[in-house]
């Protein structure tokens, strides 16, 4: 408990410095963006949404008798869908569900609030080991529980020890989304992009004829709070990624940043070839990026399958005017190069809760995973692949895309971010990011590799003395 009566001390500290904190969609908790993730990613934000729900669905094997759930859930993009769910679970059962939002970026800091209170979160995420690690002796164990029956698979399961200590809910993936009609119009098709070198000749001949074209190549690369979790973590996860498959690990306490001149160079080609100029995009957010691509300014977006109900809801878009490509990397196998799929989301219990509440909360996630409420939701409303038995197909282009990779043998980048040590090492990388893309210097690149390399370093060091 040491480790997390640290934290909580911190977070009630930060909270009482920077006032109340809301809801984020992007960094759960062990400093992770998500969103999903992530993190995961850009979708509203709320000071304490909270509705409960039920209506149709399986019963789970038992009920609570007076008890209520309290889920702090980290992904703004899903909020609305996420009160709706609560909602008609309460109407059908009678249970209160409070669902609480964390603002994009602060989710770790808000868990920290939020558990240092009376009627604390019942249901949390945290977003694999490293996560685990701060909250492990919070988690209560799900091995015998209705929903860890529902996995399709033991490898969703977050493990300590014997004990499951989280559920993944949700496989996401995350890529470069495509504006096929401007593509077209800039003469282009999906297959003149195959590789890194392909992405810049296009990239850049489009920036060359954007005064004729009418757009720019990329949508801006916004580093505030709502968007920079697309670089300094879901982008930086390449170098990591490439690392890990050449020194054959899955995580190491010292990266070595082997490939991070091709993080530059994709960093480079995002920033130069853009809607913005560099130095504007320490204020740029992830609704101007977002609205920038709905609005056809831009042909390629780095964003994930979360944002397809946001491009496609009001019909702005349709299937057939989009697509998700690998962020090539000029690394590896290109050719057989697929989307970054993964997950960094996984639900915990508070085993410090009430034990009618934690029986709840048992109840509410099987019914969310079993019910045709709540897989309905899931899977279409939210646009989620839920790894359980019940679960539907969903209809969102993006996953069948990557599913359509995958069964014609590309092998999807695995999500390795969720081994970066800190939310303090990531802010490091954005920061420096922030700072190269004003001022576009040898010396300011490496300051992003000290942030990425020492930082690393630094960060687990503390880690280990904790």
């Amino acid at each position: 408990m040491k480790n997390v009566k640290r934290l909580l001390a911190l977070g009630l500290a930060a909270v009482m410095t920077a006032g109340i904190l809301t809801g984020c969609g992007n960094d759960a908790a062990g400093g992770n963006d998500a969103a999903g993730g992530t993190e995961t990613s850009g979708g509203t934000e709320t000071d304490a949404n909270q509705n409960a729900g039920g209506e149709d669905a399986e019963q789970p094997a038992q009920s609570a008798e007076g008890g209520s759930v309290y889920y702090l859930n980290f992904k703004p993009e899903q909020d609305e869908q996420w009160q709706e769910l609560a909602k008609a679970y309460t109407e059908e059962t009678g249970v209160e569900v409070t669902v609480v939002t964390a603002a994009s970026g602060e989710y770790e800091t808000t868990l920290m609030s939020e558990m240092g209170k009376s009627g604390a979160p019942t249901m949390f995420q945290v977003n694999g080991p490293v996560g685990l690690a701060n909250w492990k002796d919070y988690c209560y164990d799900l091995k015998d529980s209705d929903v860890y029956g529902e996995l399709t698979s033991e490898d969703f399961a977050l493990k300590d020890g014997d004990a499951v200590s989280g559920i993944a809910y949700v496989i996401e993936s995350y890529g470069l989304i495509v504006n096929k009609t401007l593509l077209q119009e800039a003469g282009y098709t999906l297959d003149d992009i195959q590789s890194f070198e392909d992405l810049k000749k296009v990239a850049e001949d489009i920036t060359a004829r954007s005064g004729e074209l009418g757009f720019a190549a990329f949508s801006s690369a916004g580093m505030d709070g709502s968007s920079d979790w697309r670089f300094k973590t879901h982008l930086a996860n390449l170098p990591i990624y490439f690392e890990y498959q050449a020194d054959g690990i899955g995580t190491t306490t010292a990266i070595k940043g082997t490939y991070l001149d091709n993080y530059r160079a994709i960093w480079d080609l995002y920033i130069n070839n853009s809607t913005c100029k560099p130095e504007e995009l320490a204020a740029k957010t992830g609704d101007d990026s977002r609205n920038e691509f709905l609005a056809g300014e831009a042909v390629f977006f780095q964003n994930g399958s979360w944002e397809y109900g946001n491009l496609t809801g009001d019909g702005t878009f349709s299937d057939a005017d989009l697509a998700m490509i690998p962020i090539y990397f000029g690394a590896g196998d290109e050719a057989s190069q697929g989307l970054c799929t993964g997950t960094e989301n996984y639900w915990c219990v508070n085993k410090e809760a009430d034990p009618a509440d934690i029986q709840a909360t048992l109840d509410f996630m099987y019914w969310c995973v079993t019910s045709e409420t709540g897989t309905t939701s899931m899977g279409q409303d939210m646009g989620f692949v839920i790894p359980f038995k019940s679960a539907i197909e969903s209809p969102n282009l993006f996953v069948k895309q990557d599913a359509e990779m995958t069964a014609a043998g590309k092998t999807p980048v695995s999500w390795n971010f969720p081994t970066m040590p800190s939310e303090e090492w990531k802010n490091g990388v954005g920061q420096a990011l922030t700072a190269y893309a004003a001022d576009q210097t040898d010396a300011n690149w490496d300051a992003v590799v000290s942030a990425f390399v020492d930082g690393w370093a630094t960060e687990y060091e503390l880690i280990s003395q904790e």
